[in-house]
């Protein structure tokens, strides 16, 4: 199948996984500490990429084995533990939504660490996103006030390692397959993984007597094959077969996946979260817009 049509399955395949993974972690964490969620995601999906992807990690150069490395700390490691503990805290869907600030992110990484050109619109698509989260974390302040919204800093966090991650897999490891790549991943992190289990007395727990944390480690199997696994290896073919902004795009559709995840759970969603959830989306579009018709103005030229 041409690249220019399996982009748009891997775009559509990847929304709805990844806009479904809040709610699985969000259930996760019924009967698991943030940090045995977050660690126990990255066992589960390293036993599942090293047994099929072990034979991919022979073809990686030592050159890239730094990049590797530096990849599944920004892509994995951190990000997994920091949308666990925002979780504990507020409502899935807002955490789906605010992860949609990816391309606004990796439009402000290209300029600042990746030499891209700087473009008006570009900049009125980040003000613009910024307002829009901006306001959706002072509604669910004032329309869920039990819940913790200083805890959307981690989301946003987290969106900045995953805006630097896609920059660096285009970048440094675009000759990489996107097996080994996420393989390779996970060779940095199971040891680290396997420590944080231990340390968070997770082998303590009452698994066998407690039906709550068999669903839990349940829903984190479910969030580690689909989740994690495969669709880590799609995205890294993503964004090999189209570009950082295009891959990044998956943001566009995964908040309408989690936003109809949270209704469906009893979490409250508000008109006004509504608008400030366009106003995300609409800086997204405008940015991604931008980027989009420079790179297709540079191929004309170049042709």
């Amino acid at each position: 199948m041409p690249n220019k049509s399996l982009k748009w399955i891997y775009l559509v395949v990847l929304s709805i996984i990844w806009g479904s993974s809040f709610i699985l972690i969000k259930k996760g964490l019924i009967g698991l500490s943030a940090l045995q969620l977050g660690a126990l995601r990255i066992l589960f999906s390293a036993l599942l990429l090293l047994v099929f992807g072990w034979r991919s990690l022979k073809g990686i150069q030592k050159i890239a084995w730094k990049w590797i490395g530096i990849s599944a700390v920004l892509g994995t490691g951190v990000p997994v533990f920091l949308f666990a503990f925002a979780e504990t805290e507020i409502d899935s869907a807002v955490v789906g939504i605010l992860n949609s600030s990816v391309p606004l992110l990796a439009f402000i990484f290209g300029i600042m660490l990746f030499g891209a050109k700087f473009m008006k619109q570009q900049f009125l698509g980040v003000i613009i996103g910024l307002i829009g989260s901006a306001a959706l974390i002072y509604i669910g302040a004032q329309v869920n006030e039990d819940q913790n919204y200083w805890y959307a800093s981690l989301v946003i966090f987290a969106a900045s390692l995953y805006a630097l991650n896609v920059n660096i897999i285009k970048r440094y490891l675009q000759e990489v397959s996107a097996i080994a790549i996420a393989a390779g991943n996970f060779v940095f992190l199971i040891i680290p993984a396997i420590l944080i289990l231990i340390l968070s007395d997770f082998f303590e727990l009452p698994i066998v007597e407690n039906e709550g944390v068999q669903k839990s480690i349940g829903f984190v199997v479910l969030l580690s094959i689909f989740g994690t696994a495969i669709a880590k290896v799609m995205f890294n073919k993503l964004v090999q077969i189209s570009n950082p902004v295009f891959a990044s795009s998956v943001t566009y559709l995964m908040p309408i996946i989690s936003v109809m995840w949270g209704l469906v759970d009893g979490e409250n969603f508000t008109i006004l979260q509504f608008i400030a959830t366009l106003l995300i989306l609409t800086g997204v579009y405008i940015g991604n817009t931008s980027k989009a018709k420079a790179i297709k103005k540079n191929k004309s030229f170049e042709n």
